[in-house]
């Protein structure tokens, strides 16, 4: 089993139940989840004019392997309605392979790390909190070195959440 660190967002419709239903899938599609961070809200990041995002950071343990687990990333988004037209706009829902265990691929259709890991408060807050000692690989810095060294200020927002029993 390998340990994955995934970011999702969501900033259309129902952004509560987005994410849950993202949880869902991620559960009965990749693998067991082991760790759940809490909801941040924040203002949009790359296209500012749209509505603010929610966003967390979970753990999950898979078989899949790297380009495997994209697909099905790609196929859950698609499955709840993402459209890509444009570059950082508005979607249902968007999953991000943030790690993989410790491995470093770069390729046109797959970077891991994720390359704005370090640019992202809403991500560096939510994966901090369930990954604070985590090393990046390719920086060799613990998660909780990069958001205290994190230049982002943009504005971010603890929400209460607690993910339904089955989750």
């Amino acid at each position: 089993m390998y340990k994955v660190l995934l970011g999702l967002g969501t900033n259309l419709g129902d952004k509560i139940q987005n994410l849950e239903e993202a949880i869902r899938h991620i559960k009965f599609e990749i693998g067991e989840i082991t760790k759940i961070s809490s909801v941040y809200e924040t203002k949009a990041w790359g296209v500012v004019e749209q509505d603010n995002y929610y966003n967390l950071v979970l753990l999950t343990e898979t078989e899949l392997q790297p380009f495997g687990l994209l697909s099905k990333v790609l196929e859950i988004e698609k499955e709840m309605g993402r459209v890509r037209e444009k570059k950082w706009d508005s979607r249902v829902i968007d999953i991000d392979i943030l790690f993989y265990e410790n491995y470093i691929i770069s390729c046109d259709k797959l970077h891991i790390p994720h390359p704005y890991i370090t640019k992202r408060n809403f991500v560096l807050e939510p994966l901090n909190e369930i990954a604070s000692e985590f090393i990046h690989p390719k920086l060799r810095q613990a998660t909780s070195v990069l958001l205290a060294n994190s230049k982002d200020q943009s504005w971010i927002k603890k929400l209460e959440f607690k993910p339904p029993p089955e989750l």
